[in-house]
């Protein structure tokens, strides 16, 4: 039989380790007494697997039966638990194993000193052995209690405790998104690992995305530190959205663990979309499939041309601070403090953004007069909510997707910003 245990999720003080107790009965009992037996308790191993500063084993008072004609009835079965009791600073993945010999283990349930949710485990077809099925928390005591039945139905049981190492080297994930807002339908789920992953097989399966209603949600891996998601096409409005983070106690490289365990939800907003056409100088805004408004607009000069491709707005900014020497300019090609209703849609500085300083002649709707950001007529410090960059940043959202088109420089890189949209499923899937 398979059986689950509890876990915790954060580690405890030290505590004294408890002795191992192995105590074997009868099924029917017909007298009981108490003997000590000098009987082998749990397995070993070096610190690095099993722990360091286990206290030696020992032998607890074993209950025991008679038989008829008087002579004790005792278990064959031996269970042996690793690491050893009392043992400090254990591997959290591939140091936890229970076995018997003979007989079959029955039950075993592996407690953290927090409680917390199961740690699933199964024992093995045989009955010999019982192993978790994913990696134990960091800096948790966990307490062992396993039982096994000889050929004759006698039990023997054995009881253990250990506490699992804190790494002196983490790995975290930077996510981008916040519990319980609301995103644009093109949301990509973004995570920056604060050191290089070199186990990305580790991290796909202690990281997902699901949604509800369900759709396929899948990973895309740009580099060795940096994993987005999304679905083939963009969310539907109303879908709940959840990154679960399952990285504590996993090596995300040799000697580097993660230490997060959470799940974080977000819900998907209206559908709205918006193209900027860089020829036409217009920002066309749909939403739910209807146009709903068309603004004049100023892209990119012909030195500096717009990036193509869907980019989605990663912030908004009442007031951004644009000076040139940020994007790779000259010093004093412009340097502007109080740039209003800021919208970010790329990592290397394009904005949707107001324009107060070109008036005299405007330029929206004209020409493209920009250094490669998408600039809608404002006033200087943005009070004036009948401007049309006022009324865009009012009505946006992040995660909202501005596709640019018709401009002559290339297509965005789909990790620039949260570009992702700009690669096809099947190149998606493939990384």
């Amino acid at each position: 039989m398979s059986t689950t245990a509890a876990g915790a999720t954060s580690g405890s003080g030290a505590q004294r380790p408890r002795s191992r107790r192995r105590i074997r009965r009868a099924l029917p009992a017909l007298a009981v007494c108490v003997a000590l037996l000098g009987v082998g308790a749990c397995g070993g191993g070096d610190g690095k697997k099993d722990g360091k500063d286990a206290k030696d084993d020992k032998v607890a008072p074993i209950a025991q039966t008679r038989a008829p004609d008087g002579a004790p009835r005792v278990s064959q079965a031996v269970v042996t638990i690793a690491p050893k009791d009392g043992a400090t600073e254990v591997a959290t993945d591939g140091a936890l194993k229970v076995s018997a010999s003979a007989g079959k283990l029955t039950q075993v349930t592996v407690t953290g000193s927090e409680g917390g949710k199961p740690v699933e485990g199964t024992i093995s077809p045989d009955g010999a052995s019982w192993q978790p099925a994913a990696a134990l928390q960091t800096g948790t005591k966990y307490a062992v209690s396993a039982t096994a039945t000889d050929a004759a139905g006698l039990v023997s049981a054995l009881q253990s405790s250990f506490t699992t190492l804190t790494p002196a080297n983490a790995n975290y994930g930077v996510f981008n998104i916040d519990a319980n807002e609301t995103y644009g339908v093109g949301m990509i789920v973004s995570l920056e690992f604060t050191k290089k992953v070199t186990d990305k097989a580790v991290v796909n399966q202690s990281v997902k995305v699901t949604s509800d209603p369900a759709v396929e949600v899948k990973g895309h891996w740009f580099g060795n530190q940096r994993l987005d998601f999304r679905p083939e096409k963009y969310w539907k409005p109303g879908t709940k959205v959840t990154l679960h983070l399952d990285l504590d106690g996993k090596q995300t490289s040799p000697g580097v663990y993660g230490r997060q365990k959470k799940d974080v939800t977000f819900t998907v907003g209206r559908a709205q979309t918006s193209v900027a056409d860089h020829t036409a100088h217009t920002l066309t805004i749909t939403r739910d499939g209807a146009l709903l408004k068309k603004l004049p607009a100023s892209l990119g000069d012909a030195e500096n041309p717009s990036w193509n491709g869907r980019m989605t707005i990663m912030s908004k900014e009442p007031t951004v601070h644009m000076d040139s020497q940020t994007v790779g300019l000259a010093k004093g090609v412009y340097d502007i403090k109080d740039v209003p209703h800021g919208m970010r849609l790329s990592s290397t500085g394009t904005y949707v953004h107001g324009n107060y300083w070109r008036t005299d002649p405007l330029p929206f709707g004209k020409e493209n007069t920009s250094h490669g950001c998408v600039s809608l007529q404002d006033v200087k410090g943005g009070g004036d909510p009948n401007m049309n960059a006022a009324w865009f940043y009012k009505e946006s959202l992040i995660g909202d997707v501005v596709e640019v088109i018709n401009s002559p420089r290339k297509v965005v890189d789909p990790d620039n910003g949260w570009s992702g949209w700009a690669m096809d499923w099947a190149g998606w899937t493939a990384g």
